[in-house]
């Protein structure tokens, strides 16, 4: 099974924006490439994505869940899953 669904790669294509300057993907496949390439990360809910940038070392204590969202890193997915790109 790949890692990386094709609404995990949509998401990504709909929101790169926020964290690159100019797109790095146009396509599904470029996006699950560089997804692949920058080793993003998935998962199923907020707490997660909260647990995994703390163990990273980023202070996420005083943020809310709709605050962590909204993190230049963090991309919601269609499905409800969250993917993490470390850009």
């Amino acid at each position: 099974m790949e890692k990386y669904t094709n609404q995990c790669a949509e998401a990504f294509l709909n929101q790169q924006g926020k964290l690159f300057d100019e797109p790095v993907a146009c396509t599904i496949e470029e996006a699950k490439e560089f997804l692949e390439e920058c080793c993003a990360q998935v998962f199923d809910t907020i707490e997660e994505v909260r647990q995994y940038l703390e163990d990273e070392g980023m202070d996420v204590d005083a943020l809310t869940d709709e605050e962590l969202e909204e993190e230049l890193e963090v991309f919601k997915v269609e499905d409800g899953q969250y993917l993490v790109v470390n850009g």
